[in-house]
């Protein structure tokens, strides 16, 4: 069925049918917090330079916050971290409380187990209508191949049927 672009609530279920990996994105702000949402919004810019970007709504109360760190990191979640992506999709919140993590490059939390995480300078940010690209230059990064990614799709958590490929 054909449908015009404003219909939004039918747009956002069309633009569901792709499926797309779960990453929560973090920095720290300008008096030294960690910050951090989830998002499915990531993806490969360029191999060289090496750039990554993702997307945050302009009505975000981080949205300062990530424009004037230095760095982010850009957490790829495995399919056993639902609850981390639960907890990071959720405000207002403490979602660092009690959860492990280590101080990546500029700060940016770096979490333990998985599949990848980019730590990132933030290099340019460009406002697209409802929310704001931010591009990144990969500067260091890491993959734990074995491990299989959360996916979203059509509204709900999903998992890879052949994670390995066979």
């Amino acid at each position: 069925m054909t449908q015009t672009t404003t219909d939004t609530r039918a747009l956002r279920n069309a633009l569901g049918r792709f499926a797309t990996g779960i990453a929560v994105v973090t920095a720290i702000d300008q008096d030294g917090h960690p910050i951090g949402l989830t998002v499915n919004s990531f993806s490969a810019v360029s191999l060289n330079p090496a750039l990554v970007l993702w997307c945050l709504d302009n009505g975000s109360n981080n949205l300062e916050a990530f424009r004037h760190a230095s760095h982010h990191a850009i957490n790829i979640l495995a399919e056993d971290q639902q609850d981390i992506s639960n907890r990071f999709a959720t405000w207002p919140a403490d979602r660092f409380a009690g959860l492990p993590w280590q101080h990546g490059l500029g700060g940016a939390p770096v979490f333990p187990n998985c599949c990848a995480t980019f730590e990132v300078a933030n290099e340019t940010v460009h406002v697209a209508g409802d929310h704001t690209i931010f591009i990144g230059r990969v500067e260091r990064f890491t993959e734990t191949a074995e491990l299989a990614p959360i996916l979203f799709h059509a509204g709900q958590y999903r998992k890879l049927a052949d994670p390995a490929g066979d």
